[in-house]
């Protein structure tokens, strides 16, 4: 029997041998098109904005404006820490199940989304993280967060 659950863009299923994300609605479309199922295009457009921010600094630096060159410095230096740890994220919509290594769910914060976070192996035997975003606050977020834990839990992926 097939289980699923509503995600941020579109619905998770899981099913006996694969977990299989697939996008759904307005916000499926967008994610469709802007990240497809590699995350080398986002990977590219923040390095060369993180490029762009570095001219920011160097050229702030020469005019002598300090206070802005150090505030572009840092969010440099953010969207750097950012970049390195996304480098092993996945946007893969199928992930065979024998190949997960740990299902972590992260509850909400204020700031964020609850997510399950998928470690497992890729077909090049790389370790890559596959990021599940739940529904917010606002779009029913608490009964659709509860659903995937509990499916989660009955499929023993989480503990």
């Amino acid at each position: 029997m097939e289980k699923k659950f509503k995600t941020k863009t579109g619905y998770c299923h899981i099913l006996p041998d694969n977990i299989v994300l697939t996008r759904d609605g307005v916000l499926g479309e967008i994610s469709k098109i802007t990240v497809g199922n590699t995350m080398v295009r986002s990977m590219v457009l923040y390095s060369l904005f993180l490029l762009y921010l570095i001219y920011k600094v160097v050229t702030l630096y020469g005019i002598g404006d300090i206070v802005r060159a150090i505030l572009h410095l840092a969010v440099a230096a953010l969207l750097f820490f950012v970049l390195l740890k996304s480098i092993n994220n996945s946007a893969t919509p199928v992930i065979p199940r024998n190949k997960i290594k740990s299902v972590t769910f992260k509850k909400a914060t204020a700031l964020t989304r609850a997510c399950f976070l998928i470690d497992f192996e890729d077909e090049k035997g790389k370790l890559k993280k596959r990021l599940i975003m739940l529904p917010g606050s606002m779009s029913g977020g608490q009964e659709a967060v509860e659903d995937a834990v509990k499916i989660m839990q009955q499929e023993k992926l989480i503990v």
